[in-house]
């Protein structure tokens, strides 16, 4: 947590602070399995004027990483994807989603967008299926949407406690989401089906 409170540090001081959180926010999505959130939680804290302004930058950075994964799902899938997931280790969750995105893949994306899984996968798995694009934005602006700024709000309403709290119920509070969207994808299905 040292390295990223002085990584925000730098980026305070820095008058492209903004501009590096959001190249930041576009790599994390698509290359650094490293949560943002480890370096908005310190910028927010030290420059709270700008909290909806670090949530807003990296949302848009999110979503330019997204539709970069996007493309080379669609386009690159057989070389640098197969790459891209061997060097995640993310083989098995793209397997498992795969499955998911095929049932319902809006769904899909908001769901592995709020849970702690690695968000390639569902970038990767929406350009091979050839998922629509407006479709696929607006499940990426709503699932990272919710998380960004939802951990603003977290910020502005607790402060420092917020930091301690997203350390210890991060994967918690993930899951939990998860469980009600998997809840509402059965639900779906089994109204569909009568």
């Amino acid at each position: 947590m040292n390295r990223a409170r002085a990584w925000a540090d730098r980026l305070l001081d820095s008058p492209y602070g903004l501009l590096w959180l959001g190249l930041l926010s576009a790599a994390e999505t698509t290359l650094m399995p490293v949560p943002i959130e480890l370096i908005m939680v310190p910028y927010m804290l030290a420059r709270p004027q700008r909290l909806w302004s670090v949530a807003a930058v990296a949302l848009a950075g999110n979503i330019v990483g997204s539709l970069i994964g996007y493309a080379v799902g669609f386009f690159l899938f057989d070389t640098l994807g197969q790459t891209l997931l061997t060097w995640l280790d993310a083989q098995q969750a793209y397997a498992q989603f795969q499955q998911t995105f095929s049932d319902n893949g809006f769904l899909a994306i908001v769901s592995i967008g709020i849970t702690p899984v690695p968000f390639q996968v569902a970038l990767l798995a929406a350009g091979i299926a050839g998922y629509s694009l407006p479709l696929f934005v607006a499940a990426v602006g709503l699932a990272r949407g919710l998380r960004y700024f939802g951990l603003a709000l977290l910020v502005w309403l607790l402060g420092e406690r917020a930091l301690r709290l997203w350390q210890r119920h991060a994967l918690a509070t993930g899951t939990a989401l998860l469980l009600v969207i998997a809840a509402c994808l059965v639900g779906m299905h089994l109204l569909g089906g009568e």
